[in-house]
């Protein structure tokens, strides 16, 4: 009994085993190890918690079992071959996402393998651009520096001021 009462009390076997009197005063009732079945409902209804506990349950078994009959009134709503013919397309969906998966994996790794490869082509080619841009921008800068010396030398020697606009046709390749 004591095990049957800590279960449903939460182990508050004691206290509720006590109950004070309007005068202050703390009885104990007596519950033999082994109560008769009168005993027993005597108990319940003289502990309001126990009581309460027994209903709590009690009301949880009608919630499961109302439960338990909307779904079996829900699977009357729908035809068995739509939800087997619903359970086929979600696998093939299933299925096409794995291979799709698997495809976008092995495409990444082997993205990855060739970038490994050519990074190092790109960053030596790049080193190459830029060095060749300098070069050439120091070339343009002589070549400038030269037309400059001709036309304070000799004024006629690009007519018409073509030299002005011939100076720099070049286009900027560091603006977008």
């Amino acid at each position: 009994m004591r095990e049957l009462v800590e279960a449903n009390v939460g182990g508050h076997f004691d206290e509720m085993m006590k109950r004070k009197d309007g005068g202050g005063k703390i009885k104990r009732w007596r519950v033999s190890k082994k109560p008769k079945a009168e005993n027993s409902h005597q108990y319940f209804h003289l502990h309001p918690h126990l009581h309460h506990c027994r209903k709590q349950e009690m009301e949880e078994e009608s919630i499961r079992e109302a439960s338990k009959e909307v779904s079996r009134e829900f699977k009357t709503l729908i035809d068995e071959r739509d939800l087997d013919s619903l359970k086929q397309l979600q696998l093939l969906i299933l299925g096409r996402l794995q291979d799709s998966n698997a495809v976008l994996s092995h495409f990444n790794e082997n993205s990855e393998n060739c970038f490994a490869e050519v990074s190092a082509d790109f960053s030596r080619n790049t080193r190459l651009l830029k060095s060749m841009k300098s070069d050439l921008d120091y070339i343009f800068q002589k070549l400038r520096n030269m037309k400059a010396k001709i036309l304070a030398t000799y004024p006629d020697a690009f007519p018409d001021g073509s030299a002005k606009e011939v100076l720099d046709r070049r286009p900027d390749l560091e603006m977008p």
